[in-house]
């Protein structure tokens, strides 16, 4: 069983068989209350499996998947410490897979788009991250062909250069552990320990106070 959790955008949760199926999810548009709802959700996606069938209990969770974003700072963090905190007290891995890379995967699923195709998320400030894929690769995981980039929303028009451009609000936890699942059978990492924050937080540590002469 793998927990899926992402706060880049809301905050979603799922819990998916090793099959990638989905037994549980949960989730929040809000894109601002992660804090307030993500202990919520992961309490509802666990009863929910355990409801539903008895061999889905917590104790059966072999792995946790957490979205890396991009996404804000605070959001990111949320939901990554949460991911952590989960996995840490059953010991159990963490892998750290792209959010976009789930929205990609949900898209191949429904549509098999036949072109390359931009994943588009809203950033905030007038600026969208943009992440362009091509298809699923070898190991059935989405074909990244061009870094995740921020650019102001005026512009992405002209960075895509008429690559088809589908904008999402919300994103698929479920998605999130299927591509966790076939990163692990793989053997591949699709992230490091660093989150992919669309910008630094606004409120920095002061640095030290100047000296004042006498």
């Amino acid at each position: 069983m793998i927990l899926a959790v992402d706060t880049s955008l809301g905050t979603a949760v799922a819990l998916v068989d090793p099959d990638g199926h989905l037994r549980a999810s949960a989730s929040s548009s809000d894109p601002l209350g992660h804090a307030e709802v993500i202990g919520t959700l992961l309490e509802q996606v666990l009863t929910d499996a355990a409801a539903d069938d008895a061999a889905a209990a917590t104790e059966d969770i072999t792995h946790v998947v957490e979205g890396m974003g991009p996404g804000p700072f605070t959001g990111l963090r949320i939901g990554i410490a949460a991911a952590r905190a989960f996995a840490l007290g059953r010991g159990i891995p963490v892998i750290a897979v792209p959010s976009h890379f789930a929205a990609a995967l949900a898209v191949i699923e429904a549509e098999s788009p036949d072109t390359p195709f931009a994943i588009v998320t809203d950033a905030r400030r007038r600026e969208v991250a943009i992440s362009v894929f091509d298809g699923l690769d070898d190991d059935g995981i989405p074909n990244l062909t061009a870094p995740t980039v921020l650019v102001p929303r005026a512009d992405s028009e002209e960075r895509l250069s008429g690559i088809h451009a589908i904008e999402v609000a919300t994103l698929d936890a479920a998605a999130l552990g299927r591509v966790g699942i076939r990163a692990v059978k793989a053997g591949r990492e699709l992230a490091g320990a660093e989150p992919l924050y669309l910008r630094q937080p606004d409120v920095t540590v002061p640095g030290a106070p100047k000296r004042v002469g006498s």
